[in-house]
């Protein structure tokens, strides 16, 4: 019966410092290509992560081209580095990004980023994260069903 009244244990032990870390360049990135994006995935040595940080070029210029907008497990975040982007996404009315601006969306609503009018590549710097610690792996067989190389 005191079991039901008594406060829950709270674990006050310091969590183990892993002491990962990771270089990311171009380099030495993975990259997939599909119709739409290029991806680089950036410090691909490091397995289990919980963030994937993804250098993205952006080609498509219309929703038609894009085709079905994408869904996966967890959150991003998408900051433009390069040029102009049209955000579109399943619940929310598209948006334009500009150089410097970014947007963070729930990964599991449909989305899909292109060049807006008059913009012939953009470059984006992508976090996607998750509980999942096979995120990296998900992604990469997403984009190989979307096509990619």
């Amino acid at each position: 019966m005191s079991e039901l009244f008594s406060e829950p244990e709270t674990d006050s032990a310091p969590k183990p410092v892993t002491a990962r870390r990771s270089l990311g360049s171009l380099d030495k990135a993975l990259r997939v290509q599909t119709d739409n994006y290029d991806y680089y995935y950036l410090c691909t040595e490091l397995r289990r992560k919980r963030m994937i940080p993804i250098l993205t070029k952006v080609r498509a210029k219309t929703t038609a081209e894009f085709g079905e907008l994408v869904r996966h497990p967890g959150e991003e975040y998408v900051h433009v580095i390069e040029g102009r982007i049209q955000v579109h996404t399943e619940f929310y009315d598209p948006v334009v990004l500009e150089t410097g601006q970014g947007i963070y969306i729930d990964s599991q609503m449909g989305h899909a980023y292109i060049v807006d009018t008059g913009c012939e590549e953009a470059v984006l710097l992508a976090v996607c994260a998750s509980a999942d610690e096979d995120l990296m792996e998900s992604l990469i067989t997403l984009h190989e069903q979307e096509g990619g190389v």
